[in-house]
């Protein structure tokens, strides 16, 4: 079965919606993980005075881990998915914080322009048919300077990492999706990390984006070896520097 794409891949997850907050709160330091990304930022004064993309936001746990981290900044979070968006809008949150209906694609066209200090996706990338559009798109979003934090499924590359991922998706993941009846959803979406980059190919990646001073950072916990943060400054010379 080919990965969901587009239009196909937001239906999927309006589908799967009503259940995916309560799939999520299994998952043992999702949330933590969240906001140890957002601290990678490194966006001084608790966000004061800064404006911050929260792309492909889901139902909005990204938006609460910036939220909480970053409680002075303002934040516009989007996502392709109308019912994961009704979710994350649904909830309570201070007016500094804004919802738009759009996907990575399309942002110019639904009005969500640019400077952002920074842009913050979590788990978007291996979602999207072509990655390196969208990091050009953030890329032109951010001001000079601005940064951008990626938290994403993304493997080592070692075997070992592949194992575990493999056996927590066909032991946990597939079979409560399957029972909330996205059981299609739920194998795209182990598959997906499976044939999406190593988190070293997608941090040269970013590199090539335009981004420098990259740095590709585990969590920690189970996920470690699983899930990344990528983080890079904008620049606008190619092939910066990387730390």
């Amino acid at each position: 079965m080919p990965l969901l794409r587009d239009a196909e891949l937001a239906t999927a997850f309006d589908r799967a919606s009503r259940t995916y907050d309560r799939l999520v709160a299994f998952n043992p330091g999702y949330h933590a993980h969240l906001r140890r990304s957002v601290r990678r930022l490194g966006l001084p004064d608790r966000g004061a005075g800064r404006r911050v993309l929260d792309l492909g936001c889901g139902t909005g746990a990204s938006t609460a881990a910036l939220a909480a981290v970053l409680p002075e900044a303002e934040i516009v979070a989007v996502d392709a998915s109308a019912g994961m968006l009704e979710r994350a809008a649904a909830k309570s949150w201070p007016p500094r914080v804004t919802f738009r209906h759009t996907s990575a694609e399309r942002l110019a066209e639904e009005g969500v322009e640019g400077p952002f200090d920074a842009v913050l996706a979590a788990y978007l990338f291996r979602n999207v048919a072509d990655p390196d559009r969208i990091l050009e798109a953030v890329h032109e979003l951010l001001a000079p300077g601005g940064r951008l934090a990626v938290h994403e499924y993304t493997l080592s590359g070692r075997p070992a990492h592949r194992t575990v991922w493999n056996a927590v998706c066909r032991g946990v993941v597939l079979p409560a999706g399957t029972a909330a009846g996205d059981g299609r959803l739920y194998r795209h979406l182990w598959r997906s990390v499976v044939e999406f980059d190593t988190a070293r190919a997608f941090g040269d990646r970013v590199r090539r984006a335009g981004f420098g001073q990259v740095r590709v950072l585990p969590v920690p916990g189970w996920q470690t070896g699983i899930v990344y943060t990528v983080v890079g400054l904008r620049q606008d010379t190619p092939n910066g520097g990387a730390v």
